[in-house]
């Protein structure tokens, strides 16, 4: 977004959302891949708590959601666009419109294959990048026009009410409006960090999801540009379509009586260190934009507190007037609107990894300075992201003392929150179950893994795997 700094990025409705409102500099996904971000988004609670391991265990309803406790108390909650959830239970919304869940109510099973011995190759969407029409980019145009269809029907509730707009670009393919993609001249896109081959980390991790993806054979640099600017383009045409939305919000008289966030569920690598996708809990996938704007809302502040997904829970249930339940009382969120109104406190986030193309868990410490990520059976990684923002000097690789004694902290911190070692044998397990209830490993194989989870009325184009060594 041009307010979060981006010398290029043309998103003047974010941007002016963002002057209206308060954005966050610091916050971050609880896990960089869809479905489990999703549902600590809708829970409030970590992963590890969710058992939401990866995109082939979709939240269910089970655990309560925020939209569960604000239906409870008498609150109009409604959903428009993408979900990624199981399909079919009750989430606690009162209306879903155009939901987009998982496919089959299954998803992607397949990922939660983490030993070693299968790979799938992503090059081709990677070098089909550019203009072009894509079904999410007319999905989210009919998402647009519901919303502003939902909000002229709601214009004159007298009760409290919510909705949760979801849309899916810029997610894969990386194809963009024709005039959207032409705002982005290639020669004025700066390369992403770590681009090219000789920088990259030979870490164990990376070196694996590069092989995974086949991405150990480098892209050039005029195919990385061409994927930056269809990335940005799409990042315009979701700009446009918010910008329709907040344009009703107006025409309808309701901005001054509705409080906005705006947030995703993860970020994109884009070609830097190497890797695509999102899946790392680098800057470019882990950090995610977080705006609030509206009634009670300071103007034009930028909070430097980390932040997370799992704070949305109390903020909703805040900004509704929702009490707290007792329990919800062990959440490990806080209300954004309390972190905003005391910024410059330290605080620390967490996220965790489990899914497709890691072998073993990763998880992730962010202060307001430092940032830990421990990897299962591989060496840990700490970045001093003020003097070091784009993450290319690993002080875990220092000898020096104090180096050490701050890894040793982190670490400790670290183990605080969570067990590293069994949560990765848990999820293991789980996985293995989730594979053994859909006729086993040889089943899922064959059914193979989608693309892009194909938008309502779409049929999912399956991939095939293939064997590590092959």
């Amino acid at each position: 977004m041009g307010c979060a700094g981006h010398p290029l990025a043309q998103t003047p409705h974010l941007d002016g959302l963002a002057a209206a409102g308060t954005r966050f500099r610091n916050a971050y996904t609880n896990c960089a891949i869809c479905v489990p971000a999703r549902a600590s988004l809708a829970t409030g609670r970590y992963v590890h708590e969710t058992g939401n391991w990866d995109n082939g265990l979709p939240y269910a309803g089970a655990i309560p959601s925020w939209m569960r406790r604000l239906r409870d108390n008498g609150r109009t909650i409604d959903s428009i666009g993408k979900l990624h959830f199981r399909g079919g239970d009750d989430y606690g919304f009162t209306r879903e419109i155009e939901a987009l869940h998982v496919v089959s109510g299954i998803g992607d099973p397949a990922s939660g294959i983490r030993d070693g011995s299968l790979t799938r190759e992503s090059r081709i969407g990677i070098d089909e990048a550019g203009p072009g029409d894509s079904t999410y980019q007319q999905y989210d145009i009919r998402n647009r026009e519901n919303a502003i269809r939902w909000l002229r029907e709601h214009q004159h509730d007298q009760q409290p009410w919510a909705l949760f707009l979801s849309f899916v670009t810029p997610h894969p393919p990386f194809l963009a409006p024709s005039a959207d993609y032409a705002r982005y001249p290639h020669e004025n896109i700066a390369l992403p960090p770590q681009w090219a081959q000789a920088d990259w980390s030979p870490h164990p991790a990376y070196a694996w999801m590069r092989r995974f993806f086949g991405y150990d054979e480098p892209f050039s640099e005029a195919a990385i540009r061409r994927l930056q600017a269809a990335y940005y383009g799409l990042c315009s045409f979701l700009d446009a379509q918010i910008g329709q939305v907040l344009a009703a919000l107006d025409e309808l008289n309701l901005r001054e009586s509705t409080r906005i966030i705006y947030t995703s569920d993860h970020g994109e690598q884009l070609g830097a260190r190497g890797l695509f996708g999102k899946f790392t809990m680098y800057e470019e996938a882990s950090a995610v934009p977080l705006i609030m704007a509206g009634a009670d809302v300071p103007v034009g502040v930028e909070v430097d507190t980390p932040v997370s997904l799992v704070d949305c829970h109390p903020t909703i249930l805040q900004a509704l007037g929702c009490p707290k339940r007792p329990d919800d009382a062990n959440l490990p969120g806080e209300s954004l609107w309390e972190i905003a109104a005391a910024d410059g406190r330290d605080r620390t986030v967490f996220a965790e990894y489990h899914a497709i193309a890691s072998r073993n868990a990763f998880y992730m410490l962010r202060d307001r300075r430092y940032k830990l990520i421990y990897h299962v059976d591989a060496p840990a990684q700490l970045f001093d992201l003020a003097q070091d923002p784009l993450e290319l000097q690993d002080l875990a690789q220092r000898g020096d003392a104090e180096s050490q004694r701050l890894l040793a902290d982190y670490q400790a911190r670290l183990r605080q929150i969570v067990d590293p070692e069994a949560v990765d044998a848990r999820a293991k397990a789980d996985q293995q179950r989730r594979i053994e209830l859909l006729g086993g490993r040889e089943a899922v194989i064959a059914r193979g893994a989608f693309i892009n989870s194909p938008v309502p009325g779409e049929t999912p184009r399956f991939r095939a795997f293939q064997a590590a060594d092959s």
